[in-house]
């Protein structure tokens, strides 16, 4: 089953109210609400693309070490995904099939990280809740989620409802902003030029691991 095909599967039984979620209409009209708002806000189209030049970052693993962009871009191209947190469901389906792709960015000599904005120990638990071996780094206070374009502020009505459904983001960030980036994939080639782009305001869709294949190929093929 694709990614997408589970990720549609989930939010189906989530927006029925099936056991465990249970959750009333209204959530799920709030939710549609913020990502429509988000969606014709055009943000999605302001993100870093294709073309562009990535910006360079160097952010902690869960376990403090400094992870450096420049450093891994060294030893081949860079495979690069956006999280939202260890409370999105989809997010965690989206590592999860990442984890099961990465053999295949092997072959091509690629590095594989996450980047959130939740804390180290939320990072830790989601590389241990969905058996990662790729590390999921800390950009504290969302600083290169804006580098890329991706950080937006949820608007006040979302807030109230992650309260409600005790969200507390401020707490899984430390960081009292309420902000979020929008879920992103990003193929780096070793020249810091992003070879591939994929930044959707709605997040319960995502691009397909395998998608990255024929541009890690052709990365690959330059170089030699």
């Amino acid at each position: 089953m694709s990614l997408q095909a589970k990720l549609d599967a989930f939010k189906a039984d989530f927006e029925a109210g099936k056991p465990p979620y249970n959750v009333p209409h209204p959530v799920i009209e709030t939710m549609h609400r913020a990502t429509a708002e988000l969606i014709d806000s055009g943000a999605a189209q302001r993100a870093k693309k294709a073309g562009d030049v990535a910006p360079s970052f160097s952010l902690k693993d869960p376990e403090g070490n400094v992870v450096n962009s420049t450093e891994l871009l060294r030893r081949g191209p860079l495979v690069l995904s956006f999280y939202r947190g260890v409370w999105c469901p989809y997010c965690n389906m989206e590592l999860q099939a990442l984890e099961a792709a990465k053999p295949e960015f092997d072959k091509y000599g690629a590095s594989l990280v996450a980047i959130s904005p939740q804390t180290a120990p939320n990072s830790r638990k989601s590389v241990r809740q969905n058996k990662l071996s790729f590390p999921i780094l800390s950009d504290e206070k969302g600083k290169v989620g804006a580098a890329f374009g991706l950080r937006f502020n949820m608007p006040d009505y979302l807030v109230e409802l992650y309260k409600q459904l005790k969200n507390d983001l401020p707490t899984f960030n430390d960081d009292p902003s309420w902000t979020l980036p929008m879920p992103a994939r990003y193929v780096i080639g070793q020249d810091g030029v992003i070879l591939y782009s994929e930044v959707n305001p709605d997040y319960t869709r995502r691009p397909e691991p395998e998608d990255m294949i024929p541009v890690l190929q052709r990365a690959t093929a330059v170089k030699a």
